[in-house]
């Protein structure tokens, strides 16, 4: 009986074209191998978090970054970290896709959080602002420090870094296949 590869989603936290993140993650899904396909879904479209237009019916940008994340066996986030936090379009994102909690696409979804900044400290600051965000999902962290040092003509070129975030993939992997998330 042939499975089909995991379905990964990946969420960059930056609108920027030429992102560092999106060149991160862009490197991953090229790497991806048989066991599992990554998509990317841009945040673009996305509008600020308002109470009022949830009640309205939620806005289409809104309804399709929940379904790709339902459909998603997994999520790999990958964001910047401004000002020594998370940037504001991504958790604009995981707090549409949080409510309601009780029906929340991000419940018990299983998170490789990366963040990567010009700096040493690649951005833990803002995964620890993600893991409050994402507290009710697993997750676990990737942190790229020098990330700018790292990019060639918008290509993602470390080859020790991007090793090591293929083997948190496979450790995500292996959470989806322990879980039963894969479907």
């Amino acid at each position: 009986m042939a499975t089909r590869p995991h379905r990964l989603l990946g969420i960059c936290g930056s609108l920027r074209a030429h992102s560092t993140n999106t060149a991160v993650l862009k490197a991953l899904a090229n790497r991806m191998g048989e066991h599992a396909e990554l998509q990317l879904f841009a945040l673009n479209d996305i509008p600020l978090y308002d109470s009022d237009l949830e009640a309205d019916g939620l806005p289409d940008a809104v309804l399709a970054l929940k379904d790709a994340i339902s459909q998603a066996d997994g999520l790999i986030l990958c964001s910047p970290e401004y000002n020594y936090g998370v940037s504001g379009v991504l958790k604009n994102a995981l707090d549409w896709a949080s409510r309601p909690d009780v029906n929340s696409p991000l419940r018990n979804k299983p998170v490789l959080i990366m963040t990567s900044s010009p700096g040493v400290l690649g951005g833990v600051r803002a995964q620890a602002q993600l893991r409050e965000t994402l507290n009710a999902t697993l997750s676990r962290e990737v942190v790229i420090p020098g990330v700018s040092q790292k990019i060639q003509d918008g290509q993602f070129e470390d080859e020790p870094t991007l090793q090591f975030m293929l083997a948190s993939v496979d450790q995500l992997l292996g959470e989806i296949d322990l879980l039963g998330c894969w479907r």
